[in-house]
């Protein structure tokens, strides 16, 4: 039987390293924020939590990458993240692991979340 899958965004809403799409997801009975970017041609979703604190990476709607466009960074923590796999590179998350993903695909031009699919 097929995944359940709802639409995220169309993909051309996401620019290779430049504003992410926020939604949200269940996880654990909550529902809980995420994003998704792209990166080098993929796109790639989160949980929308930095891995030192619960706090929200974006620094304005839709902003996770730095001025480079080469790392997703917590606008709280600066920590910095790999956009194609969520591991931390640097900061104070560096002993907390990375980003969570979250399930998704791209196909017929559009993003959809795979519904109860973690990772």
């Amino acid at each position: 039987m097929a995944a359940k899958q709802r639409l995220i965004c169309p993909s051309d809403e996401l620019e290779d390293s430049r504003r992410g799409v926020r939604f949200e997801v269940r996880r654990a009975g909550e529902v809980v924020p995420a994003f998704a970017v792209r990166f080098e041609g993929r796109v790639h979703a989160y949980l929308n939590r930095c891995a030192h604190v619960a706090m929200e990476l974006d620094w304005k709607a839709g902003e996770f990458f730095d001025a480079e466009g080469l790392v997703l960074i917590c606008s709280t923590h600066g920590a910095l993240y790999a956009p194609d796999s969520g591991e931390c590179l640097g900061g104070p998350c560096l002993a907390c692991g990375g980003l969570e993903p979250v399930a998704i695909d791209e196909r017929d031009g559009a993003v959809y979340l795979r519904e109860g699919k973690h990772g």
